[in-house]
């Protein structure tokens, strides 16, 4: 049976509806939202620089990352090698050392960053071997709750939570990092 079908039979066999009912939700807080988001992403396999305003990411990436040498992003002042929004296929990414990507949003509770698409190719955030996310300290939030109501859709439609490397658990119940994206994710903490 198709979806469709299925969707269809169940409401013409719908005799009343009820509408869903106004209930306020208090998610989990936090007294130093930072420093529990710092905490909460090692656990989840992901490195967090802290730097400020003035310090150049430029060399602060490079530090972290002294042996790649193809660089790809669109993030205005950041020196790459490839752009996603100039290359003619998503193809041409392939290969990329250290995608940089601009996060939203950043969640203490579960440790991920809401990265909407900014850029035409975003394989940029899965392809790369190492992803660097830029976040503004000001930007982390409690819990999924006040990230929801801080996403902001861009014009490509298109946008994901990441949270640390690439994991699964499912071959023989043994985690492996960097199975299907990044094989590391670091987090730049802004301000």
């Amino acid at each position: 049976m198709k979806k469709e079908d299925l969707l269809r039979r169940l409401r013409r066999h719908t005799i009343q509806q009820f509408d869903m009912p106004e209930t306020a939700v208090k998610g989990i807080t936090y007294p130093d939202v930072a420093r529990q988001f710092i905490e909460t992403s090692k656990n989840v396999g992901c490195k967090v620089i802290e730097a400020k305003e003035t310090d150049d990411l430029n060399a602060i990436i490079r530090q972290a990352y002294p042996d790649a040498q193809v660089f790809a992003s669109n993030v205005k002042g950041i020196q790459a090698d490839r752009d996603p929004d100039t290359v003619a296929e998503a193809q041409e990414l392939n290969g990329t050392d250290v995608g940089i990507v601009e996060g939203q949003v950043a969640v203490a509770e579960n440790g991920c960053v809401w990265v909407p698409q900014t850029m035409k190719e975003r394989v940029v955030c899965f392809v790369s071997e190492q992803l660097v996310i830029l976040v503004r300290r000001r930007r982390i939030v409690n819990n999924m709750h006040e990230a929801y109501s801080r996403i902001q859709m861009t014009d490509y439609g298109y946008g994901c939570f990441i949270s640390g490397p690439s994991k699964t658990a499912d071959i023989e119940q043994a985690l492996v990092m960097g199975a299907q994206a990044a094989r590391g994710v670091t987090v730049i903490l802004i301000g």
